[in-house]
């Protein structure tokens, strides 16, 4: 079944349309009957007999797109004069740029920024290391740091074409939780190189943010570094995806009025984000959950396909010991998380889980089953994308989490500020508010950032992360 139009996929056609009752009816029908979605109308100006138009429209992909400007062009009485794609516009120049705190406007100024006053401040800071958090950027900046291996939906693409995401999240960071974020592609995959790497800049930050990194490597890098640094490092693949899922899982309970830790699971991938989410879980106290991948079921014992991660998983997760497929799998289960790739399970899966399935088909942008076929047997789906309800998207836990961390000036991360966010997620969701197409926050209501970044900074304190408290 074909996507429905998407801002994702949205042009703008400049026409030279001859000033005619009727002309515009039959563009706005060529556009409907190409499947387009038509946005805003702007009028550019008005020539004699002609009205130059700016006309927007979504489409579903590229190939849509030149569908739609093919049925408008073969309207009478006009002339596309060009077609603009708004999305590659939206990066033109790149999406994020430096700004100053305050204008450098005379010599006064500058003394006291520059030379000769800054160098009493990097003599306090050499006295005093930690000063650093208060006089430099480093108190509210962050690395999103890549190699650009495993980026959402588009795999090893590398570090240049990488750097769009980056920029994204980095976007998302200012925004959200007025977090300055930097992106760096690095251009190696090497484990040893990345981690000297980010070793080596870490002075000028508050904290890490490791994005798109290939597992198992990833789990690697993540452990040396957090070893080695004293500042949070936060693989958000891994771990933001592991906090929406828990918030969410926390919130189809309470709608259920069902225990969380009795929920019978199956989580379908075992690369960053399903080891993590099954760990998480783990750690909230869930008890049976099966983790399955590529070769089916993980179990202790287990030859296909193994790593020493997954072999450390099969230890703590499948206690029926199910060797079999992901359907086998599912049958009787009351929850599926699906964390790999597109159409992996059926309707026939679904039909053979427990009363009131809850199903998470999380793949981005085709998920594990279409919303379509599973709609109709869930009691509660959730998808990541947009065009459908529930939406579980790491915007709602990173700008939060890096946020609390921050304003703790935390030494590092745990599973106690992990658990914090989810729960401050889940809350922002009031008991009356629940259903069954409402388990999550909007990614846009603001004041998820700030109960996230309330709850972080006070399991920092407790846990004794915080330096600033």
């Amino acid at each position: 079944m074909p996507h429905a139009p998407s801002p994702g996929y949205s042009i703008t056609i400049r026409c030279e349309i001859e000033n005619r009752i009727g002309t515009f009816a039959r563009i706005a029908q060529a556009i409907s009957g190409a499947g387009g979605d038509l946005g805003p109308v702007d009028i550019v100006r008005v020539e004699k007999g002609k009205i130059i138009r700016d006309i927007t429209v979504n489409a579903r992909d590229e190939a849509h797109e030149r569908q739609i400007v093919k049925a408008v062009k073969a309207v009478g009485g006009l002339k596309v004069l060009r077609v603009l794609d708004k999305t590659f516009s939206s990066h033109v120049g790149g999406k994020i740029e430096i700004h100053n705190r305050f204008p450098v406007r005379d010599r006064d100024d500058l003394s006291k920024v520059y030379t000769p006053g800054v160098a009493r401040i990097c003599a306090d800071i050499l006295e005093n290391r930690e000063h650093a958090w208060r006089y430099t950027i480093k108190g509210n900046s962050v690395a999103v740091i890549t190699d650009g291996t495993a980026v959402l939906g588009l795999g090893n693409i590398g570090p240049e074409a990488a750097m769009p995401v980056m920029e994204g999240k980095a976007m998302l960071f200012k925004e959200f939780g007025g977090v300055d974020a930097f992106p760096f592609a690095l251009a190696t995959t090497d484990p040893d190189e990345i981690v000297n790497t980010v070793k080596n800049v870490a002075a000028a930050f508050g904290g890490i943010n490791l994005e798109d990194i290939s597992a198992p490597r990833c789990f690697e890098i993540e452990t040396r570094l957090r070893r080695a640094l004293d500042i949070p490092v936060f693989h958000d693949d891994q771990h933001g995806t592991a906090v929406i899922i828990t918030a969410a899982l926390m919130n189809v309970a309470r709608l259920l009025k069902k225990d969380m830790r009795k929920m019978r699971t199956v989580i379908c991938g075992a690369g960053a984000a399903g080891m993590a989410t099954a760990r998480m879980l783990i750690s909230s106290g869930l008890k049976d959950i099966t983790v399955c991948d590529r070769a089916g079921t993980i179990y202790p014992g287990r030859r296909k396909d193994m790593n020493p991660y997954k072999r450390q998983l099969a230890k703590l997760t499948n206690p029926r010991m199910i060797k079999g497929t992901i359907g086998e799998a599912m049958r009787g289960a009351d929850v599926f998380i699906g964390l790999s790739a597109p159409n992996v399970i059926t309707a026939a899966d679904i039909s053979k889980m427990s009363k009131d399935p809850v199903v998470f088909a999380l793949a981005n942008p085709e998920p594990e089953i279409s919303p379509e076929e599973a709609l109709p047997l869930a009691r509660v789906l959730a998808t990541g994308r947009s065009d459908y309800p529930n939406q579980v998207n790491n915007m709602l836990a990173f700008p939060g989490i890096f946020r609390g961390l921050l304003d703790a000036r935390a030494r590092g991360v745990n599973e106690q500020v992990k658990f914090a966010a989810a729960l401050a997620i889940a809350h922002t969701v009031k008991d009356d508010e629940l259903h069954e197409d409402y388990i999550l926050p909007s990614i846009f209501d603001r004041k998820v950032t700030a109960a996230v970044a309330r709850a972080v900074t006070e399991a920092a304190v407790k846990t004794g992360l915080a330096r600033h408290f």
